[in-house]
């Protein structure tokens, strides 16, 4: 009885140390964090945040945020890869 008492204090410790202890980043170094907002585009973000062909800027956000080619849906977030990072 003792026993199954301790497992349960132990596994009850380990589920707390995971939602506490265990915490995000604030990101790395190579993100930024950005919430769409009205009327934003893809094509727009990168144009504006990457220097050149505004094409591989669209294809990185796409690629780190896992999107389709459906249009942006207003408050969702973006991580933006800073520009020079690969």
């Amino acid at each position: 009885m003792f026993a199954y008492r301790w497992i349960l204090v132990a596994g009850a410790l380990f589920g707390v140390f995971l939602l506490v202890g265990a915490r995000p980043s604030n990101g790395s170094a190579g993100e930024e964090r950005y919430v769409v907002r009205s009327g934003d585009t893809l094509w727009a973000l990168a144009d504006e945040r990457y220097g050149g062909d505004p094409r591989e800027g669209v294809w990185r956000i796409r690629e780190r945020n896992d999107l389709d080619s459906a249009p942006l849906r207003t408050g969702i977030v973006l991580y933006l890869p800073v520009a020079g990072d690969a």
